[in-house]
């Protein structure tokens, strides 16, 4: 019986490779915490010496305690190269700004992702992040799937977090299902659906600062046979001294080395949905009513749901960010889109 169990466990590691650990022992974790423009108070350095930055001691700590990862720092991204990449199985990046990043890095930290010798976990601020590169695969920005778009909701702002998935989704475990909270929310640019599972996404039912369009907060992506994780969660100090978020971190690491199970696969559909309650959230509809047209557009053409959650996501750009801007054109697509949701969502 010994002998057929490890039997069906190498044939499982064999016929699921994303699931089976690369390697023994703990996790070799990476941290970047460079700043190159804006620079976060987790990543500031202490005033009177160079000693580790907020961000650089939790690392530590929560890799130590959870006995999941090693970690070493550095605030110099140039210092990583090719030959980096053997001695390390993930990535953390805490950054902002135009890294200097070699071409030749930055394809060679690509194709270790790619072909699952390393994974990839993205920070807060890792999304008001990039470069110029021309190289082969993506850029920065197309890899980690979006570049920041500004942050209405600014630190200390209350806001609602709502999880995506299924209630035992693995990679969700960590937070409660629907939760309040305060932090810093980016909202993205130059952000696809298509490519990523969106784990938590912004829930503007019940909070006073809202916007007509989806807002995600954690997601991640299957690139070839490696995994990509990022979370927003992160802006204020406080945050990383949250249980919650320190094993969030633990999850992301683990799940990034391919030593913890779940799904990378998008859900631009349930994205879609969540885009149109904030649509109606933004229109002044109770969460009772919202819960109901949902409970409607569920039902909708697939085809439709995606295109009215790309109108909406055209909004942005529209939206009037001072009072005197010119509000004609965003209440045009704001009115022409809601009427459509109205209607497709009567009872």
């Amino acid at each position: 019986m010994t002998r057929l169990l490890v039997l069906i466990a190498t044939l499982l590691a064999f016929a699921f490779p994303a699931l089976a650990a690369p390697k023994g022992g703990k996790v070799r974790v990476l941290y970047l915490d460079q700043s190159v423009g804006f620079v976060h108070a987790p990543v500031m350095p202490p005033k009177t010496s160079n000693g580790p930055t907020l961000s650089e001691i939790a690392m530590a700590e929560i890799g130590a305690r959870s006995g999941a990862f090693t970690v070493r720092s550095t605030r110099d991204a140039s210092t990583i190269t090719p030959q980096t990449l053997k001695d390390i199985d993930v990535l953390v990046f805490y950054t902002t700004g135009a890294l200097p990043i070699a071409p030749a890095t930055w394809a060679a930290i690509q194709d270790w992702i790619k072909s699952r010798r390393g994974g990839f976990v993205g920070l807060h601020s890792a999304t008001d992040t990039g470069w110029t590169y021309d190289g082969p695969g993506e850029t920065y920005t197309a890899f980690i799937n979006g570049k920041f778009g500004g942050h209405p909701w600014t630190q200390g702002t209350p806001i609602t977090v709502q999880a995506l998935g299924g209630a035992k989704e693995p990679m969700n475990q960590a937070w409660p299902r629907r939760f309040a909270y305060a932090e810093e929310i980016y909202q993205y640019a130059d952000y696809d659906p298509a490519k990523v599972r969106v784990l938590q996404a912004l829930d503007f039912g019940d909070i006073p600062l809202k916007r007509p369009w989806f807002v995600p907060i954690t997601w991640t992506r299957q690139i070839g046979q490696g995994r990509l994780f990022y979370t927003n969660l992160g802006h204020t100090p406080s945050t990383w001294d949250d249980p919650r978020y320190r094993r969030q971190i633990v999850d992301a690491v683990r799940w990034t080395a391919g030593r913890l199970p779940g799904a990378a696969k998008p859900n631009p559909d349930e994205q879609a949905l969540w885009a149109l309650r904030s649509l109606l959230a933004y229109a002044g509809h109770s969460p009772t009513e919202i819960d109901q047209r949902a409970a409607r557009l569920a039902k909708a053409d697939a085809a439709w749901l995606r295109e009215a959650a790309a109108r909406a996501a055209a909004l942005r750009p529209l939206w009037p960010m001072k009072p005197d801007s010119d509000r004609a054109p965003f209440d045009a697509a704001y009115s022409a889109l809601l009427a459509e949701v109205l209607a497709k969502s009567a009872g």
